[in-house]
């Protein structure tokens, strides 16, 4: 249960890690747009790393997991899974966007450098998230014992 807790935090930190590094080259990129388009913008591009890194690694993770003896996917199984892991995914997402956007506009407003603002605000929204996303999991018992 402890291992895949871990490997889903994992996979989370490593696709935010390199949605930080390319949403703070587009917010640079970018700077000559007004605020809200940049921060718009990069919470766009953001979304499109983040969730193919994660969807790539949470997959290569959990194959095996739904794998039948019979060489077929435990699909009862697997739909169980997913539905607990969209709900987490889904909750943790909506406080992120919202910190996040707020948060990168407000430095934008401030005059931070846009690849800053963008480093800082992700980096502040990522802990939240992470907070959120744990204890969404722990609740919908996605990783109970046997499971």
């Amino acid at each position: 249960m402890l291992q895949e807790y871990l490997k889903l935090n994992k996979n989370i930190l490593i696709a935010f890690a390199a949605s930080i590094i390319i949403s703070a080259i587009i917010a640079q990129v970018l700077s000559d747009q007004a605020d809200y388009l940049n921060t718009t913008y990069t919470t766009i591009a953001d979304y499109v790393i983040y969730f193919s890194v994660f969807s790539s690694l949470f997959y290569l993770d959990s194959r095996k997991k739904y794998r039948l003896e019979s060489g077929g996917t435990d699909t009862a199984k697997l739909k169980r899974d997913l539905k607990k892991l969209i709900t987490s995914l889904g909750i943790a997402e909506v406080v992120y966007t919202v910190v996040r956007w707020a948060l990168q506009y407000y430095f934008l407003t401030i005059n931070y450098d846009p690849y800053l603002a963008s480093i800082v605000s992700q980096g502040i929204s990522t802990i939240i998230y992470m907070i959120v996303l744990n204890l969404t999991v722990k609740i919908t018992r996605l990783y109970k014992d046997g499971n």
